[in-house]
């Protein structure tokens, strides 16, 4: 049956267009940054093969805070960060500091960090591949970097909080198609022939979901994005926030008085190729900025005032943990990270008398005005996540952070896992952990995801 035209203009005007709110509509919402670039020349993040510390800079890396509130006693405050990861310890500190000084607790904030490769070491954050080896001024350096960054997002937090007025909500999605399965296409050489061709093979996740916050007068004053793919274009020695700090870069030119935030989707076993040089970066950052654009440019479903936050730690079982002769062996290794691992654990090891065969694995699920799942999980993770929770729950409206809150290992699916390779347990070595994880670990987690999804707030 055929729609009256009045009525089909009618029910297009209750969705798409986003200035007819009357004030019940509206959330409250704010935008922070602070700083975060270091001002020493201290040890970079994320490649075993660096021989010295940053030399300068060529952006800064940012806290950014994006705080919601829909008015109905529900706050959430998403925090960004150009950083290769943090570890539970750090985000323990963060959260007890935002409580203490802002009166938040655990549910209500989400750590993510866009994994740039250019960023700082970050406390414990893969500590076999820096911390272990490093001299003892650069390790001060990262104990005095890693003690200061809470105080600087609770600074970020406080910012947006201080903004805080009536905002129109919208979301949508866009596509940018830079990111490569890793895995399944090597040698990175032959990437631009293979797509040329139609060629590039394995599973990618090329979505761009977008959540923008307008004023009542129509102005953007912050718009959230993420995708799935490694923050590893650049390899050198100096700062640099990567394609995602390019792409926050951009929109904020774009958009004068904007923040914009990103956040790292499942993105462990997906890179930026080709890659390894700044224009490479500052194209891929175009590249994610222009889809954001696109997005924001055509009409957006409004998203009214409704947050639902729900937090989670899971344990994630491990196997094959090492006993003390295991551990002896291997801290002689000639295998500088084999060696170093081993001597962290058999530190643990001494001090609480067993290994944990167990991870406390944390997972969020928000679901933003009735519609959005915005899910974070902690670890790098692979694609596969990603791809699956959008079949099981809603498709594009199911957002999916990894690197979040803490970034303890690669979270590989059961099939990457049988796979093996480097996403599949090789770098536990390079994290610290004590053993790869159990066969169930994939269905654990999507348990946990399905059981939150079905909570009432």
């Amino acid at each position: 049956m055929n729609c009256p035209r009045n009525t089909v203009a009618g029910l297009l005007a209750a969705l798409f267009v986003p200035f007819a709110l009357q004030a019940a509509d509206l959330w409250q919402a704010g935008a922070g940054r602070v700083r975060i670039t270091p001002v020493q020349e201290m040890w970079m993040a994320g490649y075993g093969s660096r021989a010295r510390p940053a030399e300068g800079k060529v952006t800064d890396l940012w806290a950014k805070a994006l705080v919601l509130d829909d008015g109905k006693g529900n706050r959430g405050v998403i925090v960004t960060l150009d950083l290769v990861g943090i570890d539970r310890e750090i985000a323990g500190k963060v959260c007890a500091r935002l409580k203490k000084e802002i009166g938040l607790d655990r549910h209500q904030i989400s750590l993510c960090t866009s994994h740039t490769h250019s960023g700082p070491v970050v406390g414990q954050n893969l500590a076999p591949l820096h911390y272990a080896i490093l001299d003892a001024e650069q390790q001060e350096l990262i104990d005095d970097y890693a003690e200061r960054l809470p105080k600087r997002v609770s600074m970020a937090v406080k910012g947006a909080i201080d903004v805080l007025a009536p905002a129109k909500v919208q979301w949508g999605s866009g596509k940018a198609v830079f990111a490569v399965n890793r895995r399944e296409n090597k040698p990175y050489g032959a990437v631009p022939d293979l797509r040329a061709r139609g060629a590039l093979k394995g599973p990618v996740d090329h979505d761009v979901p977008v959540l923008s916050v307008r004023g009542e007068g129509g102005e953007l004053r912050a718009v959230l994005f993420g995708y799935a793919c490694h923050a590893t274009t650049l390899s050198f020695q100096q700062w640099n926030g990567d394609y995602p700090g390019y792409a926050q870069i951009a929109l904020e030119k774009a958009y004068p008085g904007a923040t914009a935030l990103f956040w790292a989707g499942c993105g462990a076993d997906q890179n930026p190729l080709p890659r390894s040089s700044v224009e490479l970066a500052e194209r891929y950052g175009r590249d994610l900025a222009r889809a954001v654009q696109d997005v924001l440019s055509a009409p957006m479903p409004v998203l009214s005032p409704s947050l639902s936050l729900r937090y989670q730690e899971i344990d994630l079982k491990l196997q094959q943990l090492p006993d003390a002769d295991e551990l002896k062996t291997d801290a002689q290794s000639a295998n500088r990270y084999v060696a170093a691992r081993a001597r962290m654990l058999q530190k643990r090891l001494e001090s609480q008398g067993a290994l944990r065969g167990a991870y406390p694995y944390p997972i969020f699920f928000w679901k933003l005005g009735g519609s959005i799942d915005f899910i974070s999980l902690g670890g790098e993770v692979v694609v596969d996540y990603a791809l699956r929770l959008k079949r099981e729950l809603h498709g594009r409206r199911t957002w999916v952070a990894g690197n979040a809150n803490d970034v303890m290992a690669y979270i590989p699916s059961l099939r990457v896992h049988r796979e093996g390779g480097y996403e599949g347990g090789g770098s536990n070595i390079y994290y610290g952990l004590p053993g790869l994880w159990d066969e169930g670990a994939e269905e654990a987690i999507f348990r946990a995801v399905h059981d939150l999804s079905g909570k009432e707030n």
